[in-house]
């Protein structure tokens, strides 16, 4: 789904395509001839319903123009097999990776749309193998999917999630040797980033992102400046979908995202470690 075909309820995504890739980003589209600082990310980047999401409020702050390459529905999948991206995020001073979810890419049990990760395709025969039970015609999104599996046999299910963090290390390390030294992870989520079982935790299998512990993150910190925590405070989650362009059928969808307050919140705890990073940069 292209992003001009979301309905904002009044709020225009200006949606805009940078080089050969297929993604439509929100605009209006930004500059590339002079410094920059690149966002990639899941919907929470992109901005669904808010008017000025963390990389507009980024870049109100600290000066730098700041290109949203946020992805609705996006993991990181949308992101490694696009070279157009890779090389705006190479030749970027900084780039701000939101951690998405372990369940939104392709692996040895399953494949995803390679735009709209959400999306399930097709499941390997060594899936089908495990769960023979299943029909899997049955499902189009990979957490419905997912959801169903556990519900079917637990301790299969664990075979799923031991490959499915696997898979998305070895990809997010491929994602930052693509896109060099110059990148800050960022964890933008309601959930701690902790080693605690999925399964332990509140939201379960309705969490985001899906099955990334912080042990996945500490693999990754070598190859990045910077990881920054974004958790929300109860008084930004309090505001709700306040400020947030949506229609009434879009209501129960806004609430599951995170507000204004929410993204205000993230731009206070990354504008500094940006600011840092430039300061030294210079």
């Amino acid at each position: 789904m292209k992003h001009d075909e979301i309905d904002g309820a009044g709020l225009h995504y200006a949606p805009c395509r940078y080089g050969l890739s297929r993604i439509f980003f929100r605009g209006p589209k930004r500059r590339l001839d002079s410094p920059y600082i690149t966002f990639i990310g899941g919907t929470e980047t992109f901005g669904k319903f808010i008017d000025r999401p963390l990389p507009a409020l980024v870049e109100r702050d600290i000066g730098w123009t700041c290109v949203n390459l946020g992805c609705v529905n996006g993991g990181v999948d949308a992101f490694v097999n696009d070279p157009t991206i890779m090389a705006t995020c190479h030749d970027a001073d900084v780039t701000v990776v939101q951690v998405m979810g372990a369940n939104y890419l392709s692996n040895r049990f399953y494949s995803v749309h390679p735009r709209r990760n959400d999306r399930f395709l097709r499941a390997s025969t060594v899936m089908q193998a495990i769960f023979s039970d299943v029909d899997f015609a049955d499902f189009t999104f990979t957490r419905h999917m997912l959801t169903m599996l556990h519900a079917k046999s637990p301790e299969r299910f664990d075979i799923v999630v031991s490959e499915l963090r696997e898979a998305w290390v070895a990809r997010m390390r491929n994602m930052l040797n693509q896109i060099g030294p110059r990148t800050v992870l960022l964890w933008f989520s309601r959930e701690p980033l902790t080693d605690a079982p999925w399964d332990a935790r509140p939201n379960g299998l309705s969490a985001d992102p899906l099955f990334v512990t912080a042990g996945m993150v500490d693999q990754l910190r070598p190859q990045v400046l910077d990881v920054v925590e974004a958790r929300p405070s109860e008084i930004a989650l309090s505001m709700g979908t306040k400020g947030m362009y949506h229609s009434p059928v879009q209501a129960k969808a806004a609430s599951e995202m995170m507000g204004i307050g929410c993204h205000q919140e993230a731009a206070a705890k990354l504008v500094p470690a940006l600011m840092r990073i430039l300061q030294q940069a210079a």
